[in-house]
């Protein structure tokens, strides 16, 4: 048996909005090129960047916060920024984030920022820019199986969508977007319409469980992150994909399909 691959820092957030509706999540379709849960429908989210541990002086809510956790929090918001156009930051010296007008300003960033031409340091050094970290709220913990080629070591993270951003996919990782409340992406799962990645599932089921953005927030500050790092079991019947029951979720196991036949 060889080693297991060595796992790559990730960060995802799940950006939320209260409707009259009830709670609304975005999330946006991958490209099918793209190597990781192409075509399937997730939350913004991507590989932490080495610049993402080099802005600390351009963060605000990170005492107590180790550099590793930082890093993850700098890189959530970065990727929110570059996959769907909401930016999570403050002018320097203000306590509110950053207007609409004022974001609509800064769009041309997002490819600079995907494709190095700019680094997020220079970015948030030239528009006087401070990264708002205390608006993020741990959510979930997720690592990519031991036996899978590539590896995740990803945090998922809640935030309220400023309401005055308008999100929008890249239209490069991602093909498609739409503000959906969890009750409905599961729905549309399962009649076909979307493809959603167990991970992805279990955390919109879990998501579910809360009618407001402030529920969300509570529920999440309240309950016990647990580290989930699925395995597999093969059993009499097939093969099941478990997580620790300790996780908090709807299910600790799920039976895979078969495989189909050559």
């Amino acid at each position: 048996m060889n080693p297991p691959v060595a796992t790559v820092p990730a960060a995802t957030t799940l950006m939320l909005r209260d409707t009259t509706e009830g709670l609304e999540v975005f999330m946006v379709v991958r490209h099918h090129q793209i190597d990781f849960a192409s075509g399937a429908l997730v939350f913004p989210g991507g590989k932490v960047d080495p610049g993402d541990s080099q802005v600390q002086a351009h963060c605000a809510g990170i005492q107590d916060q180790d550099a590793t956790a930082i890093a993850m929090m700098v890189g959530a918001i970065r990727e929110s920024f570059e996959e769907c156009g909401v930016l999570l930051a403050r002018p320097v010296g203000s306590s509110e984030l950053i207007s609409g007008q004022r974001l609509s300003s800064l769009q041309h960033y997002r490819d600079k920022l995907h494709d190095g031409s700019v680094t997020l340091d220079q970015f948030l050094a030239s528009e006087q820019l401070v990264l708002a970290c205390d608006a993020l709220q741990v959510f979930a913990h997720w690592v990519t199986p031991e036996m899978m080629p590539k590896r995740f070591d990803t945090l998922f993270y809640l935030a309220a969508a400023p309401l005055d951003h308008i999100a929008v996919h890249d239209g490069g990782e991602s093909v498609d977007s739409v503000w959906i409340r969890p009750q409905d992406a599961l729905k549309r799962a399962k009649s076909g319409d979307y493809t959603i990645i167990f991970p992805t599932r279990l955390n919109v089921e879990l998501l579910a469980q809360s009618r407001t953005v402030k529920d969300a927030f509570t529920k999440a500050e309240n309950r016990s992150l647990v580290t989930v790092i699925p395995w597999t079991e093969k059993r009499q019947d097939g093969t099941y994909l478990c997580i620790q029951e300790a996780a908090g979720y709807a299910i600790s196991e799920e039976k895979m399909p078969a495989s189909p036949q050559k």
